[in-house]
């Protein structure tokens, strides 16, 4: 059953990322049309940067334009929850985070920062329930495609790690530890063959 789970949310999590223009519904107001504009030209530039430095410039200014999507009263109480998660008082920091999700459906940070509190508690269904969510919003979100693999990885599901691996590196190319977590799964599975 676990097995399933995992590799429908997987099909799920990868088919939808394509479709993400195809998403948008609503109408959205200037500025987050101007964001748009200008992930899509960041996601761009990452994809064809070759330098390790500037590729992680780049990818910080994504998280920078991600983070501004969510306006101050978002910015607050994910700096509350942050806050409570690093003393451990993970049911505050999720009632923080429960609270942006609903005010902000939309905004991909609040997502992403409940599923690592329920990662932090080690509660893979709900962090990956997160992460779809993110997903399904910003299929290019590198950090919830990286959240995604380390649970595939740490429930023993190293093929869908691999995929998803994979798809986390044809948008950022640069990004050494999903680099060096492909070439460990593979060689591993070779390991395992001989």
């Amino acid at each position: 059953m676990r097995q399933f789970v995992l590799s429908a949310f997987l099909c799920l999590a990868l088919t939808a990322m394509p479709a993400h223009a195809e998403m948008q519904s609503v109408p959205e107001p200037a500025n987050a049309t101007a964001t748009q504009s200008r992930l899509d030209d960041l996601f761009a530039k990452l994809k064809q940067e070759s330098n390790e430095a500037a590729a992680r410039g780049i990818a910080e200014r994504i998280r920078e334009e991600w983070r501004s999507m969510g306006g101050p009263t978002a910015d607050l109480l994910i700096d509350w929850a942050r806050k409570a998660a690093e003393k451990k008082k993970f049911n505050v920091a999720l009632d923080l985070l429960d609270q942006v999700v609903v005010l902000y459906p939309q905004y991909v940070e609040g997502w992403d920062n409940r599923a690592l509190v329920y990662l932090m508690m080690r509660d893979y269904s709900r962090a990956m329930s997160d992460l779809s969510q993110v997903l399904t919003i910003e299929p290019r979100h590198f950090g919830a495609l990286s959240g995604l693999a380390g649970i595939l990885r740490a429930t023993d599901h190293p093929e869908e790690a691999l995929k998803v691996y994979r798809r986390m590196l044809e948008i950022y190319p640069m990004q050494r530890s999903a680099q060096r977590a492909l070439l460990s799964i593979t060689d591993e599975q070779t390991d395992e063959r001989l």
